[in-house]
């Protein structure tokens, strides 16, 4: 397939892609289109963020749908709010002149507003799982008579802990309808999905774009963990025309690191699930028109988020599944231009680089956190560079020569650019006139770097935990950061570092809620099966040549 044009959509829908500048599909369409276009039957597609899966879906479903048909024909669900919108904004665009209404539903937004928007004449609902399915409890959404069901990245939805929902969508759905299933990776749930609710689907797959993508520099650099906020504005310093998405771990730290830049002077703001819709959509308005050079986010938060001509893409800490790294980093270097992905790691995490190298299909390069002097020397230069091309627009500086002689005439040449270059700088050089060498080598850890030793003792910020649930049981790090959730549901409570083992796993939590989080979880279950957490505490014990090396102990929660 070269053109959209050769493809038989209807001229409404080729009229409104041509003016998108739609010209050539990418893989996935190219693939998906002409297969539904010719086929009802069920799909799994895999394809990452960003290959263009809107289309691949949007586009052949809107040449299918009957515009003289009243009620709802076609059912999409996605994860987050934002993905939501975005599918919606999409479609819209699609759309044309055809006579077709899309209606999104999604949490944070008053309910009765999308009740009476289904009431009024809607063929299309783009909807995440918990809204959909309150929806249909309340009788509010038929999908009795539904046509089509997308699954827009299944395995989001899955980790986030939809299951329960999506299944109790589907079994409101008739067997005659096409599904359609997209998703980035298919863990085992996605199979057991497919075989339950799909009739013999057939399968698309294309390979990550972001693998191929050569306008994608892959970086890393090394730091103390203490250091890497300060590592952070050294890159935003010595990049002045940066345009990035900071990805943090836990939605407290994207709220720590957001303030932290705002209160240094940097034009920041902080993007997490504690956010109404209307204060979400004032941030990503604001980053969209690039009043916002830097927007601090998790994974779950930015799903969605489709935002063009990033520089950067920085990652505060590694995520935990290779496929986020991915996702993540395929936000910059699109439509041809270059951008970067880098990494600030502690010493230890670089020993996940050899396994995320091959599970990203890129070999990282190791960059050196800039020094003081280089990111003034290129603040300045960026500086002067701009003013030597700055002409005055619609007066002339000769009509202001009287009042600018009265205050700089007594000064030399030399002296008015010491003066004006201090005035725009003192600030910056105060900052970095004796910064440290913040760079540490790759694997070195922080006793031989002379630090502390890495273990986290108890009166620090986090307290260690073990809980009994593992790999074994299909646990993951996003499912036990939901659980925690879950459990604690009247707390804020920071979330650290977290290790699947086999059988356990370990994770920190914020220290000043030991107590409360003991407590919340005496009752809670995972699966029917009773979870107990225990407290970590860390000791020190005397070796027989007298060294002292840090052990660990386990307080058991009665």
């Amino acid at each position: 397939m070269q053109t959209f044009s050769e493809t038989g959509l209807k001229p409404e829908i080729l009229e409104s892609i041509q003016k998108l500048g739609f010209i050539a599909p990418t893989p996935i369409q190219s693939k998906t289109i002409p297969f539904l276009l010719e086929s009802d039957e069920d799909l799994v597609a895999m394809a990452q963020t960003g290959t263009g899966k809107t289309a691949a879906f949007g586009l052949p479903l809107l040449h299918k749908m009957d515009t003289n048909s009243k009620g709802i024909q076609t059912i999409i669900l996605c994860p987050t709010r934002e993905l939501c919108l975005q599918i919606t904004n999409d479609l819209k665009n699609f759309t044309g002149t055809l006579p077709i209404t899309v209606v999104p539903v999604y949490g944070g937004a008053p309910i009765y507003q999308q009740i009476i928007a289904i009431k009024k004449k809607c063929d299309i609902v783009v909807g995440t799982p918990g809204r959909v399915n309150d929806l249909i409890k309340r009788d509010k959404l038929n999908l009795s008579n539904i046509r089509f069901l997308v699954l827009d990245e299944a395995d989001e939805m899955l980790k986030m802990g939809f299951k329960e929902e999506m299944d109790a969508i589907l079994e409101q759905t008739p067997s005659t309808k096409q599904t359609l299933l997209f998703s980035a990776t298919m863990p085992p749930d996605i199979n057991r999905m497919a075989g339950k609710h799909m009739n013999k689907p057939a399968t698309i797959s294309v390979s990550r774009q972001n693998v191929s993508n050569a306008d994608i520099s892959h970086e890393y650099c090394v730091t103390a963990p203490q250091n890497s906020y300060q590592a952070l504005r050294r890159i935003a310093d010595i990049n002045p025309d940066i345009y990035s998405i900071v990805f943090c771990r836990t939605r407290m730290e994207t709220k720590d690191i957001a303030d932290r830049l705002m209160g240094d002077g940097y034009n920041a703001d902080a993007l997490h699930g504690d956010l109404s819709q209307a204060q979400r959509d004032y941030v990503m308005g604001r980053f969209r028109n690039r009043s916002l050079q830097i927007l601090v986010a998790t994974d779950v938060a930015a799903r969605g988020l489709d935002v063009d001509n990033l520089t950067h893409v920085i990652h505060y800490h590694l995520p935990d599944d290779p496929e986020n790294y991915i996702h993540r980093s395929g936000r910059t270097g699109r439509a041809g231009k270059k951008g970067v992905s880098i990494a600030i790691l502690a010493p230890a995490e670089t020993r996940r680089l050899s396994f995320l190298e091959k599970q990203a299909g890129h070999k990282f390069t190791h960059r050196p956190i800039p020094s003081g002097n280089e990111v003034f020397e290129k603040r300045l230069s960026n500086y002067l560079e701009a003013l030597a091309e700055t002409r005055c627009q619609g007066y002339q500086i000769s009509d202001f020569a009287n009042t600018i002689g009265a205050h700089l005439n007594h000064l030399s040449k030399e002296e008015i650019i010491e003066k004006f270059i201090a005035f725009s700088f003192n600030r910056l050089h105060a900052d970095y006139r004796n910064a440290a060498d913040l760079n540490q080598q790759p694997g070195q850890s922080r006793r031989q770097s002379g630090g502390k030793p890495e273990v986290r003792i108890r009166g620090e910020r986090f307290t260690r935990y073990c809980i009994n649930i593992g790999s074994k049981n299909d646990m993951r790090p996003d499912v036990l950061i939901s659980i925690i959730n879950r459990q604690t549901p009247d707390r804020k409570i920071a979330i650290g570092k977290i290790d699947i083992q086999k059988k356990v796993s370990i994770f920190e939590a914020g220290a000043e809620h030991e107590q409360h989080l003991l407590k919340a979880f005496k009752k809670a279950r995972f699966k029917g099966m009773p979870l107990m957490v225990q407290a970590m505490e860390a000791e020190a014990a005397e070796m027989g040549d007298g060294r002292k090396v840090l052990t660990r102990r386990k307080r058991i929660n009665n």
